[in-house]
C-alpha cells in the first residue's frame, strides 16, 4: 500500500470518484496513506524496540514478490478496490503467504464516493473465494476521499466495517496515513491501526487521533512496503478469522 504511489495517481481522484469500473479503479494502484517524507533521525532509529515483528504488503505492482525466500513473519496483499477490481496476483499471493505459514491478511482499498455495503461485499466475495483459515486478517485501506466529507468518509469507513465484521466474526484493520487517520478516522479506535509513517523509526509512530496505540507500521516503501507489528503473530491472528464452527 504505498503512500507515494497514491500520490502519483492523486489528481485522478475526481474522475474515481465518478467512475467505478475496473478499469479506472487500477489507476489507484496499491494503497498507501501520505506519509511525511524526511529521512528519520538516528536516535528514533535507536528508539524502536525490539520485540517487533517483521511483515510486507504488496499488490500486483510487485507481481513476482517471492514469499519463500522472504524473512516476513506477516504479510498483507491488495485483494479488492471499489465496486469491481480485483487484484489479479491476489490469488497466487495468497496461497503462498499461506504456503509459508505466517499471518496472512488482505486487503481492499476503499472509494467513499460508492455504497459501502457493496464495497465490503465485493471484498469478501473475493476474498471467500479463496481457502481460508482462522487467523486470516482483513483490512479496509482508508486513504481516499473521493471528494466526500470528512462526515462522509468517517461514517462509510464505520459502515464497511461494522459489515465485514457481522459477517466474518473477524476484528478488520484500518490501514490509513498519521494524517488521514488523525483527521478522518474519530470514533473508530475499536478497530485495530495499521499506520503508515514513514518520517519515523520502525515502531516509534505514535498513534493519530482516538486511537490508544497501534498494531502495525508501516515505516516505508523502499524497496517495498515494510512494517512492525506491536503484536505477536498470535496476537495478530486473534484478530482475524473466529475458527470455523463445528
Amino acid at each position: 500500500m504505498s503512500l507515494r504511489r497514491n500520490l502519483r495517481i492523486a489528481s485522478a481522484a475526481g474522475l474515481l470518484a465518478a467512475v467505478s469500473t475496473s478499469a479506472a479503479l487500477v489507476l489507484s494502484g496499491p494503497a498507501h496513506a501520505t506519509p511525511d517524507r524526511p529521512v528519520p533521525a538516528a536516535a528514533e532509529e535507536k528508539a524502536a524496540v525490539a520485540p517487533f515483528i517483521y511483515g510486507e504488503d504488496i499488490s500486483n505492482h510487485e507481481p513476482d514478490h517471492d514469499w519463500s525466500a522472504s524473512p516476513a513473519q506477516f504479510g498483507i496483499v491488495k485483494a479488492t478496490e471499489g465496486l469491481t477490481f480485483r487484484d489479479g496476483t491476489f490469488a497466487r499471493n495468497w496461497r503462498q503467504i499461506g504456503e509459508k505459514g505466517i499471518v496472512r491478511g488482505a486487503y481492499h482499498f476503499a472509494h467513499p464516493s460508492n455504497d459501502p455495503i457493496a464495497e465490503a461485499k465485493h471484498f469478501l466475495s473475493v476474498v471467500n473465494a479463496q481457502p481460508g483459515k482462522q487467523g486470516d486478517l482483513l483490512v479496509l485501506d482508508l486513504e481516499a476521499t473521493d471528494g466526500m466529507s470528512v462526515a462522509h468518509v468517517n461514517k462509510w469507513a464505520k459502515t464497511w466495517l461494522a459489515y465485514v465484521k457481522a459477517k466474518t466474526g473477524a476484528t478488520p484493520l484500518i490501514y490509513s496515513g498519521w494524517n488521514f487517520a488523525d483527521t478522518y478516522g474519530r470514533g473508530l479506535a475499536e478497530y485495530p491501526l495499521w499506520v503508515a509513517h514513514y518520517s519515523k523509526a520502525k515502531g516509534t509512530v505514535t498513534p493519530p487521533a482516538d486511537w490508544k496505540s497501534w498494531a502495525i507500521h508501516q515505516y516505508t516503501e523502499d524497496p517495498i512496503d515494510e512494517n512492525v507489528s506491536a503484536l505477536s503473530a498470535d496476537q495478530l491472528r486473534a484478530l482475524g478469522r473466529p475458527a470455523a464452527k463445528a
